[in-house]
């Protein structure tokens, strides 16, 4: 099959990863301290953590509490993201890859659950090498969603039978999976290699440059 768009995650992936674990442990003493149980935000990723207990606390203890917990925790994880973005780079190889496909006509796309300062802190130069970027500031549906990949293929103007998800995680993997588009997975961040086929990665990289991708995915030329 022939590709003409490829979308990439963007921590673990074009950038190493944000300290997650550190960040979740961080929001849930936050959620703790509210006295918003356990069970309202048990196993969920990052935001949804906060989705969830500002229902709970909106439905228990009225909108004025519920908004200044969200408004707390939202701040809490941009100004993480912000931190640790400003002693991080991206991979060494990235910019001349993204070079490569963009010069190839390959539409290009990073989606991330990343707020777009903090991505934009890291990669200064992304826009100029990337049609769209669609960071969690950009959109109401985050991956799994896979509404967050479909708005940023529309933006582009492509299809997702013909479009490419790159990332390291599982989360990625899935979403690409529900829009039937090829999915590779690579370990330069969180996932592993069972777990990312598992999750449906066609193809598994141990790390993302211009060669590797091209021997794999017939880009139109």
């Amino acid at each position: 099959m022939r590709f003409n768009a490829i979308l990439f995650d963007f921590d673990g992936t074009l950038a190493p990863n944000l300290d997650l674990p550190d960040m979740r442990r961080q929001v849930i003493a936050l959620t703790e301290a509210q006295g918003v149980p356990p069970a309202v935000f048990r196993d969920q990723y990052i935001v949804e953590i906060i989705d969830h207990s500002t229902q709970w606390l909106r439905q228990q203890r009225g909108r004025d509490v519920a908004r200044r917990y969200e408004q707390t925790a939202r701040q809490k994880i941009v100004d993480i993201e912000i931190s640790a973005a400003q002693s991080t780079r991206p991979f060494v190889e990235v910019a001349q890859m993204l070079s490569n496909f963009s010069n190839n006509d390959t539409k290009l796309g990073v989606v991330t659950r990343n707020c777009r300062a903090a991505v934009l802190e890291v990669f200064p130069n992304l826009l100029d090498l990337v049609d769209c970027l669609v960071a969690r500031d950009d959109t109401v549906h985050l991956k799994p969603d896979p509404r967050h990949l479909s708005q940023c293929l529309a933006l582009m103007g492509c299809q997702p039978e013909k479009a490419v998800m790159v990332g390291d995680g599982v989360l990625d993997m899935r979403a690409g999976q529900q829009l039937n588009m090829y999915c590779v997975g690579v370990l330069s961040g969180s996932g592993s290699a069972p777990a990312l086929r598992n999750a449906g990665a066609t193809l598994v990289l141990s790390k993302l440059n211009a060669t590797n991708l091209f021997q794999h995915l017939d880009c139109d030329r």
